[in-house]
């Protein structure tokens, strides 16, 4: 008798996300455990609860979601699960804290659609963020070279080490903006237009992003008005405006969905599994979602 698909809910808030538990419980996942407030020192326990009580063949039936709205504390506990792990006695994990992994990738594989992102110019907005510098390491991943944009030159700079860190080849150039109306400056070239802020900060004016004559694509992350692009609207869906396809973030929240529960359900096939950015961008892309 196989075992029930367990699925253990590491979320960093006071309260797991009922969003998560519900993408898991329509993914599959037969018994959830949803566990609040989780820190980093505190894994071990719960991962050795998850790997020694089924035999070694039965793992694959138990995995792991790292959740929660801190993406920096969700990093540090998917580094203390993979510690706890005993040799081959570990399980299947992903990290998608805030959404970040699984949005990233449903914005990269929208601009893909309309732009061949080996050597385009790929410019994000809020690109310090955690959404923002997972998306900027997935483009370069995938040969753009992206323009990471802050109100800071300094911490975008930063950005731009983390991600170099990761990927040594990336085309990187860090650049500041600090009013909507002057982004016009940082996206000069650009044939890619990604807005990563946070829910209801204006980045970039319409004027300034619809003028510029490369630009294809632009995606608008925020559901929260105003919108991070101004004139893009959250439904918006391969909508052409002027000469650019423009996406909202409900337009791209149907390829994250989809992203999500396929990488819950990747997680029940091997129990060696850690899903991040990268291995969530390729479960979208095996999902003919480019």
């Amino acid at each position: 008798m196989s075992k029930p698909r367990v699925l253990i809910q590491l979320d960093s808030d006071r309260h797991p996300s009922s969003f998560d538990a519900l993408v898991a419980i329509d993914a599959g996942v037969e018994r959830l455990l949803p566990y609040g407030q989780v820190q980093p020192e505190e894994v071990a326990s719960l991962v050795h609860g998850a790997i020694f009580t089924r035999s070694p063949q039965e793992l694959c039936s138990t995995a792991l979601f790292i959740g929660g709205c801190d993406v920096a504390r969700g990093e540090a506990i998917l580094a203390a699960v993979q510690r706890a792990f005993v040799g081959p006695l570990r399980v299947s994990v992903l990290l998608d804290a805030n959404g970040a992994n699984t949005t990233a990738a449903a914005a990269v594989l929208a601009a893909a659609r309309h732009a061949d992102l080996v050597g385009a110019t790929a410019v994000v907005l809020a690109g310090t963020g955690p959404v923002g510098q997972r998306v900027a390491r997935l483009l370069t991943r995938q040969g753009a070279a992206v323009r990471l944009v802050s109100r800071s030159l300094q911490r975008a700079e930063q950005a731009c080490q983390r991600i170099r860190q990761a990927v040594p080849q990336a085309h990187l150039e860090p650049a500041a903006c600090d009013h909507p109306a002057s982004a016009g400056a940082v996206l000069t070239g650009a044939h890619i237009l990604i807005a990563a802020g946070a829910a209801g900060v204006e980045l970039a004016s319409e004027e300034a992003w619809s003028t510029i004559p490369s630009l294809r694509v632009a995606i608008d992350l925020s559901a929260v008005p105003p919108a991070g692009l101004a004139g893009i609207e959250p439904m918006d869906k391969a909508r052409q405006r002027g000469q650019v396809i423009c996406y909202g973030a409900i337009g791209v929240g149907g390829a994250k969905m989809k992203i999500h529960r396929a990488a819950i359900q990747r997680l029940f096939t091997a129990n060696h599994l850690v899903l991040d950015a990268e291995e969530v961008l390729a479960i979208g892309n095996e999902l003919g979602l480019a």
